[in-house]
């Protein structure tokens, strides 16, 4: 072909050997990878096989399949399968395991069985980046998002999945009832072999309801009343679009404000974020070894209880209110508009009346709340604003001043959801849009959190190459090791 760039000929021996590092650029990331882990103490991090038994079957490395998996959860390739294809034909991965192509079962039983070390490389790359002085602000962004699992919703059953069904059930049997009288009156001489047809559908649908009742008795037993058959631990939970829903988990972040790295995670198969604020805060301040840690947080970790463990254990936090008032929402004044005098542990109600301490109470969730209303109220001529009772009781929790002190710091911080948003949001966006649509490839919450510690750990590989460079990277890797 004349006038072309011309390949190969595929005949052609080469005449001198070719060295498989040639293939490999200076600044690939997969030079990265290995350093990193032949820096590792794989024994130390917890994992299996790092000591060869003296008989049997030599077997791989740890270190071989754990590059090999970094490579994938770097590249969007997480299956077993396809990574045992790659393994084959990538050169990149063979100048990674020296040619070593391990079989699709090799690969995901290594995952399988050293969940422990992987989530421990994880935390060893954490502190990698916080020996690198990449945590100089210790200020992070808290925030949750959910991840579909291996479970679809028809293979998650609730109460109320149960009772939808149990209706569509009860009124296609009446249709099939309804259809056999018809038969009956209107066709008489094919009547014997529809109604035999019909009445295997009813027998059938019937024998659905018994099994439904007996899953309803089997959900009473249950805590959280769900069951889901595909993967246990997934749960049904609520998405941001209304009326929407997914059978996942609940996966918690701690970002960095300065390199959005992700300094501490978990997967959770809780369904809200309210009780995770303190735990996150706490395991970020530890990843990021800081006596002191700003956190801020979307109105889903408002939680009394988590912002006082927050303060007590000497984190900031920045978490605005729900706005869930009854009162302000059918038009009469909330709590907001009631004045507290501390010096005199009484409020000033928008009348300009003094409503007075009365009792102590212990409320449902467990709070020790006092209550506090005035004489003023039958007479009060702004009543109808205020109350549809004959008083207007205002409780106020015993650690009520930890909440005013978070109120008054996000009034002097404007932008502080701004920070948040910009700081967390994107990194869940980035870690499913790689991820792919099926999110969690695992079962069960303990090997979900290792996948997800695969995929955090190249999110934030990545992050530092692109902030360090190439060269500072393997510069760090190899001095921090040493």
């Amino acid at each position: 072909m004349k006038r072309f760039i011309e390949g190969e000929d595929r005949q052609q021996v080469a005449l001198l050997p070719e060295c498989l590092d040639d293939y490999i650029g200076e600044d690939n990331p997969v030079r990265v990878v290995d350093a990193f882990v032949e820096e590792l103490d794989l024994q130390a991090l917890g994992f299996k096989g790092v000591d060869p038994a003296a008989t049997g079957r030599p077997a791989y490395h740890p270190a071989v399949l754990l590059k090999l998996y970094i490579y994938g959860y770097l590249n969007r390739i997480q299956s077993s399968r396809r990574l045992e294809r790659e393994a084959q034909r990538n050169v990149e991965l063979m100048w990674l395991t020296g040619r070593l192509a391990p079989d699709f079962k090799t690969i995901a039983d290594f995952r399988h069985d050293n969940g422990a070390g992987i989530r421990n490389v994880c935390r060893r790359f954490i502190g990698l980046c916080r020996e690198l002085k990449l945590f100089t602000q210790a200020i992070v962004a808290i925030d949750g998002s959910k991840f579909k699992a291996v479970n679809s919703r028809d293979r998650n059953v609730t109460p109320a999945k149960i009772d939808a069904r149990q209706r569509q059930i009860e009124q296609s049997i009446q249709r099939y009832l309804d259809t056999v009288e018809t038969a009956d009156r209107t066709q008489p001489a094919e009547v014997e072999a529809k109604t035999e047809r019909l009445q295997d559908k009813i027998r059938t649908l019937r024998a659905q309801m018994r099994q439904l009742d007996e899953t309803q008795e089997q959900l009473k037993k249950l805590p959280d009343g769900q069951i889901s058959t595909t993967d246990p631990d997934a749960r049904s939970m609520n998405s941001q679009a209304k009326g929407s829903g997914l059978v996942g988990y609940n996966v918690q972040t701690a970002v960095d404000a300065k390199h959005h790295l992700i300094v501490a995670h978990e997967v959770t198969n809780i369904g809200n974020d309210r009780a995770q604020l303190s735990k996150m805060a706490k395991a970020a301040r530890e990843a990021m070894d800081t006596k002191k840690l700003q956190a801020f947080a979307d109105r889903g970790y408002f939680n009394g209880t988590e912002l006082k463990a927050c303060e007590d254990a000497g984190i900031t936090a920045f978490v605005p209110k729900p706005m869930t008032s009854n009162a302000k929402a059918e038009g009469r004044f909330d709590k907001s508009d009631f004045i507290y005098i501390a010096k005199d542990d009484e409020y000033q109600c928008p009348a300009g009346e003094w409503a007075i301490y009365r009792f102590s109470t212990l409320e449902k969730n467990g709070l020790n709340a006092h209550v506090y209303w005035t004489s003023a109220c039958p007479t009060c001529a702004i009543k109808d604003q205020c109350t549809t009772g004959d008083y207007r009781r205002i409780r106020r929790w015993e650690h009520e001043e930890v909440l005013e002190r978070v109120q008054q710091r996000l009034d002097k911080k404007p932008e502080a959801m701004t920070l948040r948003r910009r700081t967390v949001e994107h990194v869940f966006g980035t870690v499913k849009h790689w991820m792919g649509s099926t999110h969690f490839l695992t079962k069960t919450l303990a090997h979900v959190g290792t996948e997800m510690s695969l995929h955090v750990l190249a999110y934030n590989i990545k992050r530092v190459i692109a902030i360090l460079g190439m060269r500072r990277m393997m510069k760090a890797v190899r001095l921090v090791g040493a």
